[in-house]
């Protein structure tokens, strides 16, 4: 029996709406495994079967969506009756002469190609052939189903520890049963009393009205009326919460002392943050883990502040090559999860802040100081936002999903993002990632780039995630406004031994002289 439907959150919406034919909303990774000498099966198959057998760990992989009649409503998951794997995982082809370049140019043609909605919002790509024993895999999924945190629990799902495949069992299925027009108004009877009862206990947080389930437009209106019911309720049990934070962020912006940062967080125009095409160039490259962390300590700061400081090496770099680089220093958009530890949930949980990241400063060492200071001061400034996320994430109006996505056709057709001011100046997001070694289907895990979003006025996205001792660069950006992302991915090894060197212990630096 197919499983009951679940409504999308407003943030997870957003994602499909916000998406056009130029601005495709899906992120996903590239890769790389290398298969043992004496390896004798087919890696395609048994990595297919392999994903076959473990869909229940992640329902959402058979999720398709449905739509509300007339748009009117979020649409829902529900479980695809005619779900067929071989419509998501395909063997790619790869052409000579069969190395990562080759593969990225790939990845990057085919990261800007939209998701069939008809179907689950997910495709694998397998590339065999490739040298030294390498394998590579693209894969794609809908940020409509999930984010950074997210896609950490489905990595622990498709990988393994050993090369030899765990068997996860799958738990009994039990059928829900349906409720008739009769249980719904008992149940709304029952809270309806609760409600009343103790309309405030815990903030509203355990109100729990009842719903119908289906999809005609008497159903969609009830379900919809007694969701607004709960909100009105736990928004109304939040309500000290975002007073204070609301308080708090108005303290901030009045102090003298938070009006440079500020300002540091105004972004200025570049040949970045300009609308972008249908078309997409991506690289990867990596640097040492456990050295970027080293430089972090010395440096008094975090692993992010260093990848910020790298992003910000190599932009500054590319920027000024093209005689385009602004005296006032650029931003970052950084996004920050509010996944609590242990979630898993298959859904976004996630807010950003501002950051400037000091690309006016030529001095690698300065320029990582700055943005220490600077990124430190961007989070006390967002702090208080945090605890209004929740409240605001999943407003839901009736009539919002067509209209929503009428204005987002309506920017990416008028080029507005070429007018008016960026929000940010690139994107940068850190994503932790396992330190052990993992295995697919009996192969080595050897890298994993990320490949995220470009969008207009954001044409350049660098995602970054750990594994092993190595952080994986993935640089993905608008092709019209850099054909060739491969050039900044270029410059990051010289701008990481700058760096090195720049906070290298004097007895180091005599010794290597």
């Amino acid at each position: 029996m197919a499983e009951a439907s679940r409504k999308l959150s407003s943030m997870d919406a957003s994602f499909l709406y916000l998406e056009t034919p130029e601005m495709p909303m899906h992120v996903g990774s590239m890769a790389i495994f290398r298969l043992p000498e004496d390896y004798k099966g087919d890696f395609f198959e048994d990595f297919k079967a392999m994903i076959a057998s473990r869909l229940h760990v992640a329902p959402i992989l058979k999720a398709r969506l449905e739509k509300a009649p007339l748009d009117i409503d979020h649409p829902s998951w529900v479980e695809d009756d005619q779900f067929d794997i071989d419509r998501h995982i395909f063997r790619g082809s790869l052409p000579a002469p069969h190395d990562r370049p080759t593969l990225e140019r790939i990845v990057g043609w085919m990261h800007a190609k939209l998701l069939n909605r008809a179907r689950p919002l997910w495709e694998f790509y397998v590339f065999e052939g490739m040298k030294d024993n390498e394998i590579g895999l693209y894969s794609k999924m809908h940020h409509a189903c999930i984010d950074g945190g997210a896609g950490a629990a489905l990595t622990s799902m498709i990988y393994d520890v050993t090369p030899i495949p765990r068997e996860i069992e799958k738990p009994e299925v039990r059928a829900k049963q349906r409720q008739e027009p009769r249980d719904i108004a008992a149940s709304f009877i029952d809270s309806y009393q609760q409600l009343w009862r103790q309309p405030l206990e815990n903030s509203g947080k355990g109100i729990e009205l009842p719903r119908s389930g289906k999809s005609d437009i008497g159903s969609i209106l009830f379900d919809n009326a007694m969701f607004q019911i709960e909100s009105a309720v736990k928004f109304a049990g939040s309500i000290p919460t975002m007073v204070k934070s609301a308080s708090d962020v108005m303290a901030k912006i009045a102090d003298p002392k938070s009006r440079d940062s500020l300002n540091s967080m105004l972004s200025p125009p570049t040949l970045l943050n300009k609308t972008i095409s249908s078309e997409r160039s991506f690289a990867g490259v990596s640097v040492p883990l456990s050295a970027a962390k080293a430089v972090a300590k010395q440096a008094g700061g975090k692993l992010n502040d260093v990848v910020l400081a790298l992003s910000s090496g190599v932009v500054r770099r590319y920027l000024k090559e093209k005689g385009a680089l602004p005296a006032k220093s650029l931003t970052a958009a950084v996004p920050i999860s509010l996944r609590e530890e242990g979630n898993t949930d298959s859904n976004n949980q996630v807010f950003g802040m501002i950051c400037s990241i000091a690309s006016n400063i030529e001095d690698p060492k300065e320029r990582l100081e700055a943005i220490i200071a600077q990124s430190t001061k961007s989070k006390e400034m967002s702090h208080p936002l945090r605890a209004l996320m929740p409240q605001v994430s999943n407003i839901s109006m009736l009539g919002a999903p067509i209209m929503v996505q009428i204005l987002a056709l309506l920017y990416s057709r008028t080029n507005l993002s070429d007018v008016l001011p960026p929000a940010a100046n690139i994107t940068v997001s850190n994503v932790p990632g396992p330190r052990q070694t993992l295995y697919a289907a009996g192969a080595e895990l050897l890298h994993i780039f990320p490949v995220s979003i470009a969008t207009h006025g954001l044409a350049l996205n660098i995602t970054v995630q750990s594994y092993r001792d190595q952080l994986d660069f993935g640089f993905i950006a608008g092709a019209n406004i850099i054909p060739h992302v491969q050039v900044l991915a270029d410059m990051m090894p010289d701008e990481f031994a700058l760096l090195q060197a720049a906070f290298a212990p004097p007895d180091v630096l005599k010794t290597a002289s």
